[in-house]
């Protein structure tokens, strides 16, 4: 699997921070406010960014990487775990990605449908997937999930939301940007894989532990980040 330019997205700071300080970054370009760096990691080109909060942020930010030549997306971060079975650190690997908070229930759409777009649950490349996922168990063995990824703008934390989600919808966790990523990358025909670590429950106890496991939970994610470009 090679490709030409690889594309690194993180939503907040403490995602890229460490990437920042391992990529020999040779060149660097701001775009509606965004910064855009590119060099070599492991040998390979790549370009990285942080894309801000939310699903309008992570859209824009993913179409100006692949104008900038991405040929696929990594996209790294934190979510709150939906599927019962996932801990505090554990990693959920995007199966596909799904906008929980597109709602058109009213017109006669199924929750999480896009009126007349030709796809709503987008999914992420199968090799990217089987990558990131051996990536994660071999730094976190037993402790991570194929899954799909849920995404809306708006931070889950209730135990009914999470129920609904869960079951409504499959999802494996909820975060606030992985499906625009998805979305975007669809459109472009370009191959994509959403990372997850899990920093909380999405179940009303974010305030308590959210920040204290945002830092642990994404060096989990540079780490996965680190091993997939590895072996890229």
């Amino acid at each position: 699997m090679a490709y030409s330019k690889i594309g690194i997205i993180g939503a907040m700071a403490e995602e890229i921070e460490l990437l920042h300080k391992q990529v020999e970054v040779a060149s660097e370009f701001t775009k509606a406010g965004i910064t855009y760096y590119e060099g070599t990691f492991h040998g390979k080109t790549v370009i990285f960014c942080k894309s801000g909060v939310g699903k309008v942020n992570a859209a824009v930010c993913t179409q100006l990487l692949l104008d900038a030549g991405a040929s696929c997306v990594l996209f790294t971060g934190v979510a709150g775990a939906l599927d019962p079975s996932l801990n505090i650190g554990d990693i959920v690997v995007s199966t596909s990605c799904v906008q929980h908070d597109m709602d058109v229930t009213p017109l006669g759409f199924a929750k999480g449908v896009i009126p007349f777009h030709p796809n709503s649950d987008f999914q992420a490349d199968s090799q990217l997937v089987q990558l990131a996922f051996e990536a994660s168990e071999r730094l976190f063995p037993g402790r991570s999930l194929k899954g799909k990824v849920l995404s809306g703008d708006q931070f889950i934390a209730s135990r009914e939301t999470v129920e609904m989600l869960h079951q409504t919808l499959g999802g494996a966790c909820a975060e606030m940007e992985g499906a625009a990523v998805a979305q975007v990358c669809d459109m472009n025909n370009i191959p994509f894989v959403v990372i997850r670590s899990m920093s909380d429950k999405a179940d009303g106890s974010a305030h308590v532990n959210f920040a204290e496991f945002t830092v642990e939970a994404s060096t989990n994610s540079f780490r996965i980040i680190d091993e997939i470009v590895k072996h890229m």
